[in-house]
């Protein structure tokens, strides 16, 4: 208690001395008193503008780095199954390609029917995801979403532009093109 004062009296005495030494500085400069505080005001003035204008500035970089953060946080959640995307679409093709597979007797049917379980529920999962396939077969070719590996002569049956064979599957996650679907297109 006898600290705090010490230092409120020493804070006093510090005061009264500053203001001694405005008044002795004011008397040596010939300048008035009204003029000096008016002075020491529009430097105080001016100290304060200068301060909102560093704190509005910080404000608004406060802002600004929260929006970013949120705006990166919701293309990570959007896009977090990409990579897993990327990595199952062989084994889709894979799986589709031995569907293709015609069999005769009923232990091929039944090893086939479980294959088709399997593609069924990976190709759900995928669409829960927002994988979804390109869709390919006699649309008009758009190289944003289609890889044209091969073209065939225009025809009454597939007029210009149009895709005529799918080699394959392309697949995109919302609105990223996760594998371009490979194409043969009519020009």
């Amino acid at each position: 208690m006898r600290r705090e004062v010490a230092r409120v009296s020493n804070k006093e005495e510090t005061n009264e001395e500053l203001q001694e030494e405005r008044m002795d500085a004011i008397d040596d400069s010939g300048v008035s008193e009204v003029e000096a505080e008016m002075t020491e005001l529009d430097n105080t003035k001016a100290e304060l503008s200068e301060m909102e204008d560093k704190f509005l500035r910080a404000r608004a970089e406060i802002a600004n780095m929260s929006n970013r953060f949120k705006n990166e946080r919701e293309l990570l959640v959007r896009y977090r199954s990409q990579d897993l995307g990327k990595k199952l679409l062989p084994s889709i093709d894979n799986l589709e390609r031995a569907m293709a597979i015609e069999v005769d007797d009923e232990q091929g049917a039944s090893l086939k029917k479980g294959i088709s379980m399997v593609l069924e529920g990976l190709q759900a999962a995928l669409k829960d995801e927002g994988i979804e396939e390109i869709p390919t077969m006699g649309e008009a070719f758009d190289p944003n979403l289609h890889q044209a590996v091969q073209t065939i002569p225009a025809n009454d049956e597939f007029p210009a532009d149009t895709i005529v064979e799918v080699l394959q599957k392309g697949y995109k996650l919302h609105d990223r093109v996760l594998r371009a679907s490979m194409v043969v297109v009519a020009q």
